[in-house]
This record gives C-alpha cells, structure tokens and sequence, in this order.
C-alpha cells in the first residue's frame, strides 16, 4: 500500500528566503499577538481604545502594528469623520483565522507563567546567573 504524499504548497518557512518566514517574524510579534487578540476579544476598537487595553505598548509602536497588520490584510481601518476624527480597528476574516491559535499561545503563557518562573529560577541557581 503506498501512502498519499502531503499536499504540497510553494512556501517553506525553514529556508531562510521564503516570504512565509517573514510573515512567522511578524505574527510572533508580542504586540501583534496582544492587537489581534484583543480586537478578536472585543471586537472592533478605537486606536485609543487599543492603546489603553494593551499595557505597555508606546503610541509609535502600536501604530506600527497597526499599519504592518492592515498591510498584510488582517486588520481594516476605518475613518470616521467626527470632531475628532475617529479610526476604528477590526479584524478582517483572515485576522479572524488567526485569533484562534495567538489566543491559545496567550493563555498557555498566562496558564504556565508559574512554571516557567520556576524553571528559570532553578537554572539560575545552578548555574549562577
């Protein structure tokens, strides 16, 4: 019996110039991370909004994520002309597809942050660090 080979797709992550590897850079990001999960938690945000959820995260940089996660077409901007203008963020159903494993990855952060404190105590220890 032969096996049926693994569908097979142009991009490689593991060579070193495959654009899928940029795009793994990107959505590794932690203020990616935190963007795309707190958009898919409560939905469409004002930037102020964001930028008050996301602890930590400095305006340039936030608006950096922003502008890169629009740019590959997982998040949309909306211009609202009110006094003052206002600019909504939301994931686009492609954003959407990913929500599910940064959640995941945030939430086993959350759940074994203990553990590895631990972990990294221990080493520390041993090896004098």
């Amino acid at each position: 019996m032969t096996s049926t080979p693994l569908l097979e797709h142009p991009f490689d992550a593991f060579n070193a110039h495959c654009p899928s590897r940029r795009l793994l850079d990107a959505i590794g990001d932690k203020w990616t991370s935190l963007v795309v999960v707190a958009l898919g938690v409560h939905g469409s945000l004002r930037y102020t909004e964001l930028f008050k959820r996301i602890d930590g995260v400095s305006q340039k940089m936030l608006t950096q994520t922003l502008r890169n996660l629009e740019r590959d077409g997982l998040v949309t901007r909306t211009v609202t002309p009110t006094v003052p203008v206002g600019t909504d963020y939301a994931l686009t159903p492609l954003g959407d597809s990913l929500l599910g494993l940064l959640r995941l990855l945030k939430e086993w952060a959350e759940e074994h942050m203990g553990e590895v404190d631990d972990a990294r105590a221990a080493h520390d220890a041993r090896t004098g660090g």
